[in-house]
């Protein structure tokens, strides 16, 4: 049996929880929520990266669909509401094989009838407007984790890729996170400042995760987890989910992108300027400077790494499809994850390192910040503070 054979028949019984999908993003942008414009349940592959029979060929038994909006929209909660009931409109067309989870047990029983477990994470702390009532609303309409930014800041938190401002966490978004534990809403800590990320976990009494990062050792980007917070992870009981987006784990495009943005401000454009005359220009620097491709190979470079400094235990996958318009060679779509598998197994990977990896370590997580929560509610009623009464 080969390698890939044997990483189809592992996720037959313990299938991928993918951290992050942006399929709701993504249907909102190319045809406004029109589901019959973009049917999952056929191929859809001239225009997404997910879909039904993709979804099944790449073992997927969980994702976190991210009900993620744009940090600049002026009406960023009603937009993630829009988003939600994306969601769940998705699940409904499809019930024989979409399953709404709220719980680990939730993505237990999907698992069990053969259904892919459909959880919600929304992207950006710009999402709860600085109110802990829509926070709580939020995890009513069932968002199991908030990633605490975005590429920007927030009024509380601080950005991977912003200028730093709060320095961290604010005492307001000290708040969240303890208000997140109360709920049972993961707290995620992709996208945010290594500083975030430390303030987070000297708060958090519940595992946290990364929703879609890899390691800073093998690819130095501000998005990624440096060593002495993945070596944290054992004593919070979190995960960190690798992503696959080539800017993020190949050091060669992160500097290829660079170059192109400085190429674009050179030539007078906003770097992530869209119009014909700024993708001229960066077709041209494109056809002079071809863009570096990520493979299987590069990704499992980072899991090797972070298994080092976290641990088997502390480890998932978050793709990032339809977020990204580039992908690596053999993960070009949520059909490919069998190609990382088969990658890892060939490093000498157990079958029960790689049923941790896909399927065990982010059940369990979730059930923590379940049991973490129960406790809770019994001794911490629902915080009303305000941002002006914590932050002045």
């Amino acid at each position: 049996m080969t390698s890939l054979e044997q990483a189809r028949e592992l996720l037959r019984a313990h299938p991928v929880v993918d951290g992050h999908n942006d399929l709701p993003w993504a249907l909102r942008e190319q045809v406004r929520y029109d589901l019959d414009a973009r049917d999952i349940a056929t191929d859809q592959h001239t225009h997404l990266h997910t879909d039904i029979p993709r979804l099944r060929a790449g073992g997927v038994g969980a994702q976190f669909w991210s009900v993620y909006v744009r940090s600049d929209l002026p009406d960023a909660v009603p937009a993630t509401l829009e988003q939600i009931d994306c969601v769940r409109q998705l699940i409904d067309r499809h019930p024989d094989a979409l399953r709404a989870a709220l719980t680990a047990a939730d993505m237990e029983a999907a698992r069990a009838e053969g259904r892919i477990a459909s959880l919600m994470g929304a992207e950006g702390g710009h999402s709860i407007a600085n109110s802990l009532g829509t926070l709580r609303g939020l995890y009513a309409l069932g968002v199991r984790y908030l990633t605490l930014t975005h590429n920007d800041n927030v009024d509380w938190a601080d950005s991977a890729t912003d200028t730093p401002k709060a320095g961290g966490l604010t005492a307001f978004g000290r708040e969240v996170v303890r208000e997140m534990n109360r709920e049972g809403m993961l707290v995620d800590l992709s996208h945010v400042a290594a500083t975030t990320m430390r303030d987070a976990l000297d708060v958090s009494t519940a595992p946290v995760i990364f929703s879609h990062s890899s390691s800073r050792a093998v690819c130095d980007h501000p998005r990624n987890i440096p060593d002495d917070v993945l070596e944290r992870l054992p004593a919070n009981g979190g995960i960190a989910m690798v992503t696959f987006v080539p800017k993020f784990v190949l050091q060669a495009a992160v500097d290829w992108t660079a170059a192109a943005d400085e190429n674009m401000r050179a030539h007078g454009f906003h770097h992530l300027a869209t119009t014909a005359e700024a993708m001229k220009v960066h077709r041209a620097f494109e056809e002079s400077n071809p863009r570096p491709v990520a493979t299987v190979a590069t990704v499992a470079d980072h899991l090797d790494h972070m298994r080092e400094v976290a641990g088997i235990d502390h480890l998932g996958i978050g793709g990032d499809y339809d977020g990204t318009a580039f992908t690596p060679e053999g993960l070009g779509d949520v059909s490919g994850y069998p190609h990382l598998l088969a990658e890892l197994l060939d490093r000498g990977w157990s079958r029960p390192d790689l049923a941790k990896l896909t399927w065990q370590n982010a059940v369990r997580v979730l059930a923590a910040a379940e049991d973490v929560s129960r406790d809770l509610r019994t001794t911490r009623p629902p915080s009303n503070a305000t941002i002006e009464s914590l932050d002045g």
